[in-house]
């Protein structure tokens, strides 16, 4: 066929691949770590991840920024380990390592050559029990957090959105400041108060240890119990935080003068948690309007009207009631109430006519083909293993969460836009640059 190979990115849209089961076995420790394995000798590989059930929504609103501080501070080193022995020792033996941190967690992982499994679970082990909490490693990160801070925040370009969507959508609710948190709350925190945190939050009765790749099961459980078996249960009951955003009952609308040449329109809107039935159906209705160049605002707004230079559109998975985001940068010649306007009627659209049912089924390939993607290397599988556990305590969701997607109907696309994307339920922010600030106070 004369220019066959054309067709196959669509075939590839059309056609989804097909998700395997994940095989997993899991138990818990008698001081409440919960374990989960995974054994896949495909490669030479393995992963190892701790998922501490804590973030920046288990902070002190006086001191905020915790959590994503000891993302850093635990690499510092610790009883048996000198500062920089960990990316040290990591790296002599074949390994990659990081951290995460969100609004809900703090997730940390090695992936190593499976003959290295045991330097990584006595690596882990080490964090969990020995971790150095000194007024050196305290001062230095401090800096480094500063910096960070710097780069992705306070320098760059639209960088601050975030924080402020956050901090115009929720009042009363921890998740109104930011994952990095106050850094004047850092430089006043005492050594004290970050040894606390540790002991409150660091501790085997609040972390997931997941285990994916090239293992055999049996001995791994005997190197989990091994290193991880006689470290104590916390001292006291994790607390978590009971607060309920109330309800909003009004748009929010504010203007952000930046370090920026484009002006941006940026909108967020309340949704419910991640998991609840709303969610799935609010997940596949912005990969309708985002996902990919043939996606609605991208087709319309980017390039048939020409209103924008970039669009996108995302729901924050969250514990609790988290955020859709939908934001667009304008094109030259173009002012913000334009764009807004024209993003608007798109989201109308949704709510005044059901989709098609082809672009339903191409939804549907689109989670498909992402469920295989997330776990197609065993650093995807040991997280989503840990997550499912987390937030839902049932781990068998990795292998069963991609029906409730697929049981997601037009009428329930329709539906979650009619009830959630309104004015009332919105924050809308107007990103402009500092120069127009100068000329409205010159007037």
């Amino acid at each position: 066929m004369k220019n066959s190979w054309a067709i196959w990115p669509l075939l590839f849209v059309l056609i989804p691949l097909r998700a395997q089961n994940i095989e997993y076995t899991e138990f818990t420790l008698d001081n409440g770590l919960h374990v989960i394995l995974h054994q896949d000798n495909a490669t030479p590989i393995v992963a190892v991840s701790l998922f501490y059930h804590v973030g920046s929504k288990n902070e002190n609103p006086e001191r905020t920024g915790f959590a994503h501080f000891f993302e850093h501070l635990l690499f510092e080193g610790s009883k048996h380990m000198k500062r920089g022995d960990f990316d040290k020792l990591l790296l002599n033996a074949g390994a990659t390592n990081n951290a995460t941190t969100d609004q809900d967690r703090t997730f940390y992982y090695e992936v190593l050559p499976s003959n290295q499994l045991e330097l990584g679970l006595w690596m882990e082990a080490e964090r969990m029990l020995h971790a150095n909490i000194l007024q050196e490693g305290v001062d230095t990160q401090r800096e480094v957090v500063k910096e960070e801070r710097r780069m992705r925040v306070d320098n760059r370009p639209y960088g601050s959105f975030m924080e402020q969507i956050f901090k115009h959508a929720y009042s009363q609710h921890p998740y109104r400041w930011s994952v990095i948190g106050s850094l004047e709350h850092l430089n006043q925190a005492s050594l004290e108060e970050f040894m606390a945190f540790y002991k409150e939050f660091y501790v085997p009765d609040n972390a997931i240890l997941s285990i994916a790749g090239d293992l055999d099961v049996g001995q791994t459980k005997q190197l989990v119990n091994k290193y991880f078996g006689d470290i104590p249960r916390g001292e006291k009951p994790i607390k978590r935080p009971e607060i309920v955003e109330p309800e909003q009952t009004a748009e929010i609308r504010d203007v952000i003068y930046d370090n920026v040449q484009l002006p941006g329109v940026m909108m967020s809107y309340r949704i419910p948690p991640q998991g609840t039935p709303d969610f799935y159906a609010l997940d596949m209705l912005m990969t309708l309007l985002s996902q990919g160049e043939s996606s609605r605002l991208n087709k319309e707004i980017k390039d048939r009207q020409q209103k924008a230079l970039f669009t996108g559109a995302f729901p924050l998975p969250m514990e609790d009631a988290g955020q859709s985001i939908i934001f667009s940068l304008v094109s030259m010649g173009v002012t913000p109430e334009e764009l807004e306007a024209a993003l608007e009627a798109e989201i109308d659209k949704v709510k005044q006519e059901l989709i098609s049912e082809k672009e339903l089924q191409k939804l549907r390939n689109q989670k498909e083909n992402e469920f295989v993607n997330q776990n197609a290397t065993v650093f995807g599988v040991a997280g989503n293993l840990a997550r499912y556990h987390a937030y839902f305590g049932d781990t068998s969701l990795i292998n069963k969460e991609l029906d409730r997607y697929l049981k997601v109907t037009r009428e329930d696309l329709q539906r979650v836009a009619r009830k959630y994307l309104v004015k009332k339920n919105r924050v809308v922010l107007y990103y402009l640059p500092k120069a127009e600030q100068k000329k409205e106070k010159n007037g």
